[in-house]
């Protein structure tokens, strides 16, 4: 009975705090209800405050509105002209405020609300803004000035394969350089703006790649990126231990993206002297705060790719980003992704700086590995998924088709047509494209879905492209005590000489003979210009290269090497050492001369594949080349041969030890045989009779 008394009385104790706690509550929304109430009726204009006051006085209130419009009519004459516009406008949105809204919204205001739950929160609220509070001292605020901005461009190659390319741009103006903390993020990333302020970084640029350019099959790419993964940054001068924010930077950028970044370190870490100059404002030219490090056995996955969706602003939910399925972008021929920040101008005339961040995609889908039996290519057929809105926070979202090689449709027939073409000069080439407008709901047509379709008409072309500049890397000798570096750099242009900057990272472990050095071109010697080196130190930094050559006109240029692979710890190995350690691409870096003139104007609107690179000069544009990554052996021991031992040692010591142990700790008893058959029948019959046993 104590028990179910002790029971009844939690009961009611618990129902008592309920009651209260919702007593409490209603009490509270009633408080704010009526200082809401109060609120609205202090901030009310003068001509509602007016009204109510007339309409508590009189008890008709069909009197009371005849009596409210005749004094608004006196207030705001129609009549009366007014020579300032300004005053005329104020006075026609004061007109518009002052009809009553009506009960019922229609349809299409409904829509229009809809629509605009994207904008930010500044723009709702400064549209809200009572006229009595608007004065002319104080002027409106202004619109956030972060742009979103987001592109595709599909190109058909040569070879019948598709190459697709993702730009998305976020323009952030902050000064976060003065020391002023950024607390408000609107389209740029939160998670990447805390990390840049906090490290004080000026220009960030990292890539992910899984396999390799064809530069011959599919010619040059809009933004090129080595195998693996690659980072350079570029360190306010406020920085005083730029090592030590280089050693935190790629831990916490590895955390981001969920890549190996933290195993860049010292042994893979450069400082360039000619090469990586900044993309971005600023001339600097103190290579003491750049860092270059390159992972060339680093693996994309769809875990490097997820974090990299997230810091798109509307994600993978809307726009071009839904077309992002990782199944399809990784059963591909070729794969990159990068992120590039770097500030620049915000107008042409360049008062005033705001930050760009860059995200970019690139893929290649092969016609035969993709298991198509048919030369057509479609979004569904690439992506698994079709284009149904744009992205609600992007100002500006296209869709690019380069048409140049098909200005008559005789190579593919491509499907829905589209009227709008663009120009833009691209790698030193003018191109021709076809535009999507995803802001326009036209181009979804009636099934509100856009899904192209390149259907081929011409047979496959198994010729080779011959780009202006090339580059080719391999390893030559036998024996896994010597061997020869050989960089051969292709000038394909007919009549221009041109110079460029090759950057080699070799690490460590390859002792290179710098003595041994050839340039060579044409069979002749050709002498480098400007040769910076900086010899490793074991287990400490790689060895730096940097050459300037002039490649003659329709030439190769070859640059060979010696060295001699070094001898390993047996801990310093990979869990797969016979497999060989992977060198990175050498990066060529050069002004290649244009056929058409270029535009140096970089504030100019046009398309973001086409301005990614700044251009000082109209004959001539940048590229930057990468070659093949390197797969060196060195001696490797037999890593069989400690297990032989410890088997063969674990077994001599099982026998031996284990027989001696026996015989000394065994204890010997002596054991009567056991008796016959006959006499255990005997003993039994003698027990049950009761007489002695045998």
């Amino acid at each position: 009975m104590a028990a179910h008394r002790c029971n009844i009385f939690m009961l009611v104790f618990v129902l008592c705090g309920l009651t209260y706690v919702l007593v409490r509550a209603e009490i509270e929304d009633t408080n704010h209800v009526k200082d809401a109430e109060s609120v609205a009726v202090d901030i009310a204009p003068k001509a509602n405050i007016g009204a109510s006051l007339r309409s508590t006085k009189t008890e008709d209130q069909t009197q009371a509105a005849e009596e409210e419009r005749q004094w608004e009519a006196e207030t705001n004459p129609v009549d009366a002209p007014s020579d300032n516009k300004a005053d005329h406008v104020h006075d026609t949105m004061q007109n518009l405020d002052s009809r009553p809204a009506p009960y019922v919204k229609d349809q299409t205001q409904e829509a229009a609300e809809e629509e605009r739950q994207w904008e930010a929160t500044e723009v709702k609220e400064a549209d809200h803004v009572p006229d009595t509070m608007q004065t002319p001292d104080v002027p409106p605020p202004t619109p956030a000035k972060d742009q979103f901005q987001e592109e595709l461009v599909i190109r058909p190659l040569h070879s019948g394969d598709i190459y697709a390319s993702f730009q998305f741009r976020t323009m952030w103006d902050t000064d976060f350089l003065r020391g002023s903390k950024v607390s408000h993020y609107r389209l740029f990333p939160k998670s990447l703006g805390q990390v840049i302020s906090k490290f004080s970084v000026r220009e960030l640029h990292i890539s992910f790649t899984q396999g390799y350019w064809r530069t011959m099959q599919w010619g040059q790419p809009f933004l090129p990126s080595p195998p693996g993964a690659e980072l350079w940054v570029w360190f306010q001068d406020t920085v005083t231990d730029v090592d030590g924010a280089w050693k935190e930077l790629t831990n916490v950028l590895s955390g981001i993206f969920c890549a190996s970044l933290n195993f860049i370190d010292s042994t893979n870490t450069v400082q360039p002297s000619a090469s990586f100059k900044p993309l971005g404002l600023g001339n600097v030219t103190d290579q003491r705060f750049l860092r270059y490090a390159v992972l060339p056995r680093e693996i994309v996955c769809t875990e490097n790719l997820t974090p990299w969706k997230k810091l798109l602003p509307c994600g993978s939910k809307a726009g071009l980003a839904v077309l992002m399925k990782s199944e399809k972008l990784f059963h591909s021929s070729f794969h990159s992704q990068a992120l590039h920040f770097r500030p620049v101008c915000q107008d042409w005339k360049c008062k005033s700086t705001v930050w760009e961040l860059r995200q970019t995609l690139n893929v290649v889908f092969d016609l035969h590995t993709s298991g198509q039996g048919k030369r057509e290519w479609s979004l569904f057929k690439m992506f698994s998924r079709t284009l149904t809105e744009a992205c609600p926070l992007a100002s500006s979202s296209k869709v690019y088709v380069d048409v140049t090689d098909n200005p008559q449709g005789e190579l593919f027939e491509l499907s829905p047509t589209t009227p709008l073409l663009s120009q833009a000069v691209v790698l030193g080439d003018r191109r021709t494209y076809s535009v999507y407008d995803l802001t326009n709901q036209a181009t979804f047509g009636q099934t509100r879905s856009l899904n192209m379709l390149l259907r081929w008409r011409a047979a496959e072309s198994g010729d080779m492209l011959r780009p202006l500049l090339h580059g080719e890397r391999y390893v030559a000798g036998y024996g896994l005590q010597t061997g020869e570096i050989h960089t051969l750099m292709y000038n394909n242009h007919p009549y221009r000489a041109f110079p460029v900057l090759l950057l080699d990272t070799v690490p460590w472990y390859l002792r290179l003979y710098i003595h041994t050095l050839t340039v060579t071109s044409k069979g002749r010697d050709n002498k480098p210009s400007y040769i910076h080196y900086q010899p490793s130190k074991d287990r400490l930094r790689p060895h730096l290269l940097e050459m300037l050559v002039q490649l003659p006109p329709n030439s190769v240029t070859e640059v060979t090497m010696q060295f001699e692979r070094a001898l390993l710890k047996w801990t310093e190995y990979t869990p797969d050492p016979n497999h060989g350690f992977y060198v990175g691409s050498s990066v060529i870096s050069a002004l290649v001369p244009s056929v058409v003139a270029m535009d140096t104007n970089s504030t100019r609107e046009c398309p973001l594949f086409s301005s990614f690179f700044p251009c000082k000069e109209e004959s001539s544009y940048f590229m930057r080349v990468y070659t093949e990554p390197l797969l060196v052996n060195l001696p490797t021991p037999d890593f069989s041969m400690p297990y032989n031992v410890i088997c063969l040692t674990c077994t001599v010591v099982a026998v031996g030890y284990g027989s001696l142990y026996n015989l000394l700790t065994r204890t010997f008893q002596v054991e009567e045989p056991s008796p016959g058959l006959a006499k255990r029948l005997a003993n039994i019959i003698r027990r049950l009779r009761g007489v002695p046993l045998l």
